[in-house]
């Protein structure tokens, strides 16, 4: 069951999504995409969600996607890359750029190998933390291609030009360390659940409504014009002005009360 392969569970306002296929490096073969895509769906419509974790099962994260499974399978290819339009997401992007699509921060723990489609998964991610042994690669080049899930419209958001070139057309292996210093991840550490944990004690001490806000100002200000970015700046904090939690806030801090806040609002 590709269910088996992908776990999902909400524990505490936060979906934990666990790769579980360890005894193939956690490589995704085409159910573990549509079980992605439909793990996106869900979540998005659950407001009372505020965090997501995207974590694994044994040794590595994911080592890519498991060619052999997937390529006997010309269906299976075709489903993958097919788009109604040109500048739609595919499935393969979806699982990539699903995760910037949700109004919640989403954190992803790195150990071990993240390579290939799964370091593209973990681009979607708001945050990666990655452990001290990591290794990380966009490693398509290896096999005479290109990143083809999404990659390219998050690595323009993280590195300069020259930077992305070098990663994606040379395609070696790089560790947590030079990962840091190129800005593909967020922190490194010995204990990834220590730091995630820390970081979503810090997301649920702020209102549901500014993390969300925050996350869609900023996505939208890396694609979009000067004009533009100040209009959705005034626009947010407008809708944040009247939104409920808001009011909460400033209640709970002008009485030196602890706030409670209720589920945030569409975004």
């Amino acid at each position: 069951m590709s269910e088996d392969l992908i776990q999902f569970n909400v524990e505490n306002q936060v979906a934990i999504v666990i790769f579980n296929r360890p005894e193939k490096l956690n490589a995704l073969n085409f159910s573990m995409f549509l079980t992605l895509d439909k793990i996106i769906k869900t979540i998005k419509k659950d407001k009372n969600i505020r965090a997501v974790v995207l974590k694994s099962i044994g040794n590595d994260f994911c080592t890519g996607l498991d060619v052999a499974s997937v390529m006997k399978n010309p269906i299976q290819v075709l489903k993958l890359l097919f788009k109604f339009l040109p500048g739609n997401a595919n499935l393969a992007q979806r699982v990539t750029l699903g995760w910037q699509s949700l109004p919640i921060p989403v954190i992803a723990q790195i150990q071990g190998r993240c390579w290939g489609g799964g370091m593209q998964i973990v681009l979607g991610a708001d945050y990666r933390v990655a452990h001290t042994d990591a290794s990380l690669s966009i490693m398509e080049a290896r096999w005479g291609l290109c990143p083809d899930m999404g990659a390219s419209v998050q690595l323009a958001k993280l590195m300069p030009y020259d930077q992305v070139m070098w990663l994606s057309t040379h395609a070696e292996t790089i560790d947590a360390q030079q990962a840091k210093r190129l800005n593909l991840v967020s922190f490194v550490c010995n204990d990834v659940e220590k730091q995630t944990q820390l970081l979503l004690n810090k997301i649920f001490s702020k209102s549901p409504d500014t993390v969300s806000a925050v996350k869609r100002l900023y996505q939208t200000s890396h694609a979009i014009n000067t004009r533009r970015a100040l209009a959705r700046e005034t626009f947010n904090q407008i809708k944040l002005l009247l939104s409920k939690n808001t009011r909460r806030v400033m209640k709970a801090n002008t009485h030196k009360q602890q706030v409670k806040f209720s589920d945030r609002s569409k975004w």
